[in-house]
């Protein structure tokens, strides 16, 4: 087993008309035996900036509490938040310097520009970027996420659409997934703000 493998997760993020979503599920495992079912993967950054990560929890939490850091830094600095764009390079430089001891986290960044438009991207351990107009998953349901996302996603679906089709995908793909599961949250960001809501999934 990989140790991105280890504690289990499934992180989708979805572009519609204006509006992206990223979803998560809620479980923290040691391998097969769960452990809790209340984890957080995904963290807001900004009103329009989430950052969702999958892979060991601990890296997951300290790559977290170090981007808040570099963050806080760069708008004391800058007088003004942080682009989707800006966060990705900063992350992306930020993992690369650890890339003879990598931090074993798979990073999706979903937000709005400044136009509003959607911004997807995603990157792997030493931060190679890749950016996209239509979904990304993550973690270890990822084989059945990218096949339920090929087979929902459209483009420029509205808000509630956007949300019914990120739901469906990410609880049809952890149902079919031992390591990943037990409900997911569901942040929908649009020009107006930040919708989230709590889905519930099998308990098994």
């Amino acid at each position: 087993m990989s140790i991105l493998e280890y504690n289990g997760a499934a992180i989708i993020a979805m572009t519609g008309s204006n509006c992206v979503a990223i979803a998560s599920d809620n479980r923290l495992g040691i391998q097969y035996q769960t452990v809790a079912m209340d984890f957080r993967k995904i963290f807001r950054m900004n009103d329009s900036l989430y950052v969702g990560l999958a892979g060991l929890a601990t890296d997951v939490q300290t790559l977290d509490q170090l981007l808040r850091f570099r963050m806080g830094l760069y708008e004391l600095r800058e007088e003004r938040e942080m682009s989707p764009e800006v966060f990705t390079n900063m992350l992306s430089n930020l993992l690369y310097e650890k890339r003879f001891g990598p931090y074993f986290a798979e990073p999706i960044i979903a937000g709005l520009d400044e136009k509003n438009m959607p911004y997807l991207a995603t990157m792997d351990l030493i931060g190679a970027i890749s950016k996209t107009k239509d979904f990304v998953v993550a973690g270890t349901a990822e084989g059945n996420m990218y096949g339920m996302c090929e087979t929902l996603w459209k483009p420029d679906m509205e808000k509630e659409e956007l949300f019914e089709t990120i739901s469906q995908a990410l609880l049809a793909s952890v149902d079919r997934d031992a390591l990943s599961g037990w409900g997911g949250v569901v942040h929908l960001i649009t020009p107006e703000g930040v919708t989230t809501r709590h889905l519930k999934g099998r308990q098994d």
